[in-house]
């Protein structure tokens, strides 16, 4: 049985680079590029009429820049967002993770790269893994935003927190059962229980909220 293609909107301000990531994921057989847009404001009317399963988001735009159109489409939609920046610690990353961003790629990234990368959002995980998305998030998560909750880990268990460690050191599912001794289908429980608890959307902001409150530190 085939796989339903994953269905893709390309959202960037330059229209050479917007053109060239559509013709890159096109080339995969599994994708389909069902829109483009030059902003966010336009993304958003785009996704509204595409219903795409993952939005491939430029973080500085005119009109409307990515973290906004981030936080509106993260809202009210389905699709996962994958922010693209031209910069390895964007001012803007740490917002745009919280407002629901999947994941983070650097625009120079390898076409297999971005591939697996859509591919990973799109099954419902985040891009915590490469090495950039885990200097953003320490670098990012060291200077907490004001209003923090510092005992939101409190309503854990404690075999959750320590599932939400590894989570914050960039553990897969598959690397956190064989730490803790537990089967795969027991950590996805585990992991599924700890996001409805601290009541975040994703694995991303799970970990951004695991620095905040202290439970993992910049570093660590």
């Amino acid at each position: 049985m085939t796989s339903p293609e994953l269905r893709i909107v390309v959202v960037d301000d330059q229209t050479l680079v917007r053109r060239g990531f559509a013709l890159i994921l096109a080339e995969e057989r599994d994708f389909v590029v069902v829109g483009e847009a030059a902003d966010g404001k336009e993304a958003l009317s785009v996704c509204r009429e595409a219903d795409p399963d993952v939005v491939l988001m430029d973080v500085r735009m005119p009109v409307m820049d990515g973290v906004e159109a981030t936080r509106r489409l993260t809202a009210g939609g389905r699709a996962k967002v994958l922010m693209l920046t031209t910069f390895d610690l964007d001012a803007y990353v740490y917002e745009a993770i919280r407002a629901g961003a999947s994941g983070f790629m650097l625009k120079d990234v390898r076409p297999d790269d971005l591939a697996h990368a859509v591919r990973t959002v799109a099954a419902g995980d985040t891009m915590l893994a490469p090495a950039i998305t885990r200097r953003l998030v320490e670098e990012f998560v060291s200077r907490p935003a004001p209003g923090t909750v510092p005992n939101a880990a409190a309503v854990l268990t404690g075999r959750e927190r320590e599932v939400l460690v590894h989570m914050a050191h960039g553990s897969s599912n598959a690397e956190i059962a064989a730490a803790l001794v537990l089967s795969e289908a027991t950590v996805k429980t585990h992991v599924t229980r700890v996001l409805a608890k601290l009541g975040v959307r994703d694995r991303v902001q799970a970990v951004v909220l695991a620095y905040e409150c202290g439970l993992v530190r910049a570093g660590s």
